[in-house]
């Protein structure tokens, strides 16, 4: 899949698998919700219950920028419909009451309905993707 299609694919869908991993190396995984920007995605910590607001992953990318993020599309009942696209980059947290954070949250609560009442108030999360890639099982 070109650099270009893994993009739009990968903007259209709903939700993401973010990957990062501490200085150790040892890898972490969590469904978020995002908007990409260009070549930038971003994502932010909402009020859906945590356990904790000391979040692994907000520690993870403190020691260790590189993430990844993870989109795909499964088709049980036909497998020439599989395709998944991945954004690699570097992450950079913004607190609020920033200006970048306020337009993190902005294309958020624009795409999605959830967040139009009650907008994420947690940190943000700007990956500046470095490289788009993907596989599809077809062309289409």
């Amino acid at each position: 899949m070109e650099p270009a299609e893994a993009r739009r694919r990968f903007a259209a869908a709903r939700v993401a698998h973010l990957a990062t991993a501490d200085a150790a190396g040892r890898p972490h995984l969590v469904p978020v919700t995002f908007a990409v920007d260009g070549d930038t995605v971003v994502t932010a910590v909402d009020h859906k219950p945590k356990r904790t607001l000391a979040l692994k992953r907000l520690a993870n990318m403190a020691e260790n920028p590189r993430v990844a993020l993870l989109v795909d599309e499964y088709d049980d009942g036909d497998w020439s419909r599989l395709w998944w696209a991945r954004a690699d980059g570097a992450a950079r947290v913004v607190e609020p009451g920033s200006a970048e954070h306020a337009g993190a949250v902005e294309r958020l609560r624009q795409r999605y309905a959830q967040y139009a009442d009650r907008p994420p108030a947690g940190p943000a999360v700007l990956v500046a993707v470095e490289r788009w890639s993907g596989w599809s099982a077809s062309a289409g």
